[in-house]
């Protein structure tokens, strides 16, 4: 094992100088509604957030005048696999165990320059759409391709967004019942010691961290019970959360059914999977007692509606959830099961399914930009630093242009969520501009794009495997 003392890799925030927005609709998510207010940056935090003009503004800082836009908290994003930017448009009309059988025969080729420009492309993308801080579930590590894990963390650095990477694994490949080819597939005692390892060097659980990292065996039908027991063990041992897909299909159903004699998450509750340090992705077929489970337990769910309806696995119980109390975040999930699509777009697709189940009171466009704000922040455990727009808080800010065809919409809000996204006029990252004006200030739009291009490309490619 690693030598407990090991320093985590740290990435620095980048010295920025203060910034105040003014004349801005802001929604705090947390507190009321400013019509016309402003706020005010210094270093990475939020110093001051208010109605009208700022009363006094930081020497040398930049006035950013908000008027005709809205400002809300930088979006949360709380599930992806940013590797399979480089597989996008596998198997389109496939159900999940369809598409996942398809897709990993292509993911068992790739290696760290593969990761490193669909994680480059796929990051740019959802800094494009708002995002401010993103998860990634990796799960497939080839031997023998290079540091897969390394290479989406220095894609990260390079874009400038907050990054909770997880170490995922898969232990349970055909020849033990699981659904991913053996050739996929770790040894448990492998998996334990690179995931301790990923942790030790890299998790950074200071205030304001750009990089932490979660324990994230896959999933039910391509991970062992030891494996997942084991990894809970250690990631509570090592203060770390934890992350893994749970009951996003029928299919996953029965498959536990038949396997464990239960439900996934009844199976997930019986191996220590159940808490406040837990959050679970898809969890779209969820009983009344799961519900109340997650509620009375603080389990979080990332909510991801455009892959679940992409795949065919159905809606979610997200008013369900909210109303229960539990944590409920949202997320794009993989581009190879969800293609293209913009973070901010999550908040209307999932305002829109819901109410497509339950009726038009269902889910409101306040709430769904919180789910996409401040649940997503209770989700990755960091409600106290990200989330909101409040002083002391970490100054991940989004501002939207609602001017022109926009302002045929009294409530900016609903303008915001009920249609296209608006353009994104300012994007920071604690203080730090990553967008500006629609384009990417960190890395080129054209850099990113070409990056995600050439690792579909080498992806596709055979002759260099």
């Amino acid at each position: 094992m690693p030598d407990a003392t090991t320093r985590p890799v740290v990435i620095e925030p980048v010295v920025i100088e203060p910034v105040v927005i003014e004349n801005a609709y802001i929604v705090p998510v947390a507190g009321e509604e400013i019509p016309s207010g402003h706020i005010v940056i210094e270093g990475d935090r939020i110093t001051a957030v208010g109605p009208g003009p700022a009363p006094s503004a930081p020497e040398g800082a930049e006035r950013v005048d908000g008027a005709g836009c809205l400002a809300t908290p930088g979006l949360v994003n709380t599930h992806h696999h940013l590797y399979q930017w480089a597989s996008q448009g596998v198997t389109p009309d496939g159900t999940l165990f369809e598409w996942l059988v398809a897709s990993y025969r292509l993911w068992a080729r790739m290696d760290a320059e593969v990761v490193g420009g669909a994680a480059t492309a796929g990051l740019a993308w959802l800094a494009r759409s708002g995002c401010t801080t993103s998860t990634d579930h990796h799960y497939v590590f080839p031997k023998g391709r290079g540091d897969l894990f390394e290479a989406e963390i220095e894609a990260a650095r390079q874009v400038g967004l907050r990054f909770h990477p997880c170490r995922g694994s898969m232990d349970r490949g055909r020849s033990g019942g699981g659904l991913p080819p053996d050739e996929v597939v770790e040894e448990a005692d492998e998996i334990l010691r690179a995931t301790e390892e990923a942790v030790r060097k890299y998790h950074d659980p200071s205030f304001g961290s750009m990089l932490r990292i979660a324990v994230a065996p896959c999933s039910p039908f391509s991970v062992t019970g030891d494996l997942m027991v084991r990894s809970a063990e250690l990631a509570r041992s090592l203060g770390v959360r934890l992350h893994t897909h749970v009951a996003e299909t029928a299919d996953e159903d029965e498959h536990c059914r038949e396997q464990f004699g239960m439900l996934p998450v009844e199976y997930m509750d019986r191996l220590g999977w159940l808490g406040p340090d837990v959050w679970l992705a898809h969890c779209v077929h969820l009983t009344d007692k799961d519900v109340r489970r997650f509620a009375d337990t603080g389990t979080g769910t990332a909510h991801c509606p455009s892959s679940n309806g992409r795949l065919g696995a159905g809606i979610a119980r997200v008013s369900d959830l909210l109303r229960a109390g539990a944590p409920v975040g949202l997320g794009v999930d993989g581009a190879a099961s969800s293609e293209m699509t913009p973070l901010a777009g999550e908040i209307r697709m999932a305002m829109l399914m819901q109410r497509a189940r339950y009726g038009p009171r269902a889910l409101t466009a306040r709430q769904a930009l919180e789910m996409a704000t401040l649940g997503g922040a209770r989700c990755l455990g960091r409600a106290e630093e990200i989330g909101s727009l409040e002083p002391g808080k970490l100054a991940d800010v989004a501002l939207w242009r609602l001017g022109g065809y926009y302002d045929g919409v009294d409530d900016p809000v609903v303008a915001f969520a009920y249609g296209q996204t608006p353009p994104l006029a300012r994007l920071l990252v604690g203080g730090r501009t990553v967008v500006a004006d629609g384009e990417l200030r960190t890395v080129s739009d054209q850099a990113a794009a070409e990056a995600g291009a050439r690792a579909h490309r080498r992806l596709l490619a055979s002759d260099h495997f």
